[in-house]
């Protein structure tokens, strides 16, 4: 499939490297792994900057996936997340209501102590003991998001932690009732993956996700959870409906 046979006079190279890859994609089994990107750029007759250009937009789309030190697989395109954000909800409660299955993957519960920004956060001392939740969640045995929330440690018994939690802080501290909650101020960012959030997703460090940053507030205005969630773009569809504005 060399570049050369399959040129269209009304394409342009880009674009039909994309087509090429498309077609690439289309015709592979899930998990099929793609020849090596010197190979493959050479069969494309594309320098291997300009494949790499190419190929993140299809890893962006959910349909390739690129493991460190073992290469670029096809993968299968689970059901997409589709929703608004006008309202906050858990990731399982939006899986739910899309019929779409969605589970947890490697977690963690530790302590840690608040930096400057988290004691600021919760309004607590420099080094208060503070709980960290992280997790991975997984559609049909693929990883699409990372999640972290930090908490005060009397918001949660970390006794419920480690025996009920399934995947959502929102959802127990809604099933809980206190401290009653009231509103999140999010910001909402494509930022590149650390370090840490790449591994976890297997994808490679730097490449874009979707990260929502957020501040959950109690009745009484007080924070009571700090969440960073980080999101694969090809999974993930979020909407605002937004009113006309009068001049």
């Amino acid at each position: 499939m060399a570049g050369h046979l399959d040129k269209n006079p009304h394409e342009s190279p880009y674009q039909r490297l994309q087509r090429q890859l498309g077609d690439l994609i289309a015709a592979s089994e899930p998990g099929t792994k793609l020849p090596t990107e010197p190979d493959l750029a050479a069969q494309m007759g594309v320098s291997r900057s300009t494949l790499r250009e190419a190929m993140r937009s299809f890893e962006a789309q959910g349909l390739l996936i690129r493991r460190q030190g073992a290469g670029t697989f096809v993968v299968g395109k689970s059901g997409v997340f589709e929703t608004g954000i006008e309202v906050l909800e858990s990731l399982e409660t939006i899986a739910s209501r899309l019929k779409l299955k969605i589970s947890m993957g490697e977690s963690q519960i530790e302590t840690i102590q608040a930096d400057e920004d988290m004691a600021k956060c919760f309004e607590v001392r420099k080094g208060t003991s503070l709980l960290c939740v992280t997790r991975v969640m997984h559609a049909e045995g693929r990883s699409i998001a990372f999640l972290q929330d930090i908490l005060p440690r009397d918001i949660l018994p970390l006794k419920d932690l480690q025996e009920t939690f399934t995947g959502s802080v929102l959802d127990m501290l809604i099933r809980r009732g206190k401290p009653p909650l009231e509103k999140s101020f999010t910001e909402i960012n494509a930022v590149s993956a650390p370090s840490r959030v790449a591994r976890a997703l297997e994808i490679q460090r730097g490449d874009v996700l979707l990260m929502f940053e957020a501040d959950l507030f109690a009745l009484d205005g007080s924070a009571v959870d700090h969440s960073r969630s980080y999101f694969l773009p090809g999974y993930f569809r979020f909407h605002v409906l937004r009113k006309i504005g009068v001049p």
